[in-house]
C-alpha cells in the first residue's frame, strides 16, 4: 500500500540560520525515489504557501499542510480550510492599531501586509521572505485570515499582557521570538500539523500506520505523535526527540535521507 511522508522545513530540510537554503542533493534524490515508488511526500509547515522558497517548491511535493494545519492541499485540491473567527481577528487588529503593533495576515493563497508597515517589511526581508509577493493594498475585512504575525519595536505591560492572553487562550496559540524584533505568531489552537496530516491521509485513503513525519521543533510535536512513524532530527528539540519513534542524523548530515532509506524504503522491502 502507498505511504505518505510529511516534512517540516527549517531545521529538517534546510537550515537558513547556517546558510543552508535548499535541500541537499542526497535529500532531493531520496525524496524523488520515495515518489517514484508510488508514495506521497508533503510539506507540513507553520508557513503559508507564499513563504515557501523556490528551492522547496521545485522538489515536487504532492501536497502541503500549511499554517499549522489551517489549510491542507493535496495536489491542486484544498481538502481542508478553516480560518480564524472574524470576531477574534477584529479584536486583534483593534488592539494592534491602538498600540502601534504591526501585523500581517496569512491566508491562502495570498499574504497581506499593509504598505505602511515598514518595520514588518524589513523584518521579512531580513529573514529571506520575498515581500514583493505580498498583497499590499487591500481591505482586511474581506480576508479569510488563517494566521497572524506581529512585530513591535518595544514591549510594555499592556503588550506583554496581550501576548500572554492570546498565547494561553482557548481559541489561539502560538510562539514568540524575542530575537526577531519581539515577533509573535498566532494561529488556531484546534488545528495543528497533526490534524492537517489526518485530513490529507483521509483524502488519500492511507492508514495512519503508513504515515511518516520528520521534524525538529516544538510545533512538530503533534505531527510526530500523530503519524505511524515519527522521526526527530538530531539537531531537534530534546522534548521532540524524547517522544519520536526514531532520531535521525541532523539536517547537515542528510538526516531526512537517512530516515527515508532506513525506515521507509528498506523497511518496505
Amino acid at each position: 500500500m502507498n505511504k505518505a511522508a510529511f516534512f517540516d522545513i527549517d531545521g529538517t530540510l534546510i537550515d537558513v540560520s547556517k546558510g543552508m537554503i535548499e535541500p541537499s542533493d542526497r535529500v532531493r534524490a531520496t525524496l524523488q525515489r520515495l515518489k517514484d515508488e508510488g508514495n506521497y511526500i508533503f510539506i507540513a509547515s507553520g508557513r503559508p504557501i507564499e513563504f515557501l522558497d523556490t528551492s522547496i517548491m521545485t522538489v515536487g511535493f504532492d501536497g502541503f499542510v500549511l499554517m499549522n494545519g489551517a489549510v491542507v492541499l493535496v495536489g491542486d485540491n484544498i481538502v481542508f480550510d478553516e480560518p480564524i473567527e472574524r470576531s477574534i481577528v477584529d479584536e486583534l487588529v483593534g488592539f494592534c492599531d491602538a498600540h502601534g503593533l504591526e501585523y500581517i495576515f496569512e491566508s491562502h493563497p495570498c499574504v497581506y501586509l499593509d504598505k505602511k508597515f515598514d518595520r514588518m517589511d524589513r523584518f521579512y526581508r531580513r529573514i529571506g521572505v520575498d515581500v514583493d509577493r505580498f498583497v499590499r493594498d487591500f481591505d482586511w475585512k474581506e480576508i479569510a485570515v488563517h494566521k497572524m504575525e506581529f512585530v513591535t519595536a518595544h514591549t510594555d505591560d499592556e503588550i506583554d499582557a496581550f501576548y500572554k492572553r492570546w498565547l494561553n487562550s482557548k481559541e489561539l496559540t502560538g510562539i514568540t521570538d524575542p530575537f526577531h524584533d519581539n515577533n509573535l505568531e498566532l494561529y488556531s489552537r484546534k488545528n495543528t500539523k497533526g490534524s492537517g496530516i489526518i485530513h490529507a491521509l483521509e483524502y488519500l485513503n492511507i492508514p495512519i500506520e503508513n504515515s511518516f513525519a520528520f521534524g525538529d521543533g516544538l510545533n512538530d510535536l503533534e505531527m510526530i505523535q500523530t503519524v505511524g512513524c515519527g522521526c526527530a532530527m538530531g539537531n531537534g528539540n530534546p522534548k521532540l526527540k524524547s517522544l519520536a519513534k526514531h532520531v535521525v542524523p541532523g539536517v547537515h548530515e542528510d538526516g531526512v535521507a537517512v530516515g527515508i532509506e532506513k525506515y521507509i524504503l528498506e523497511a518496505g522491502n
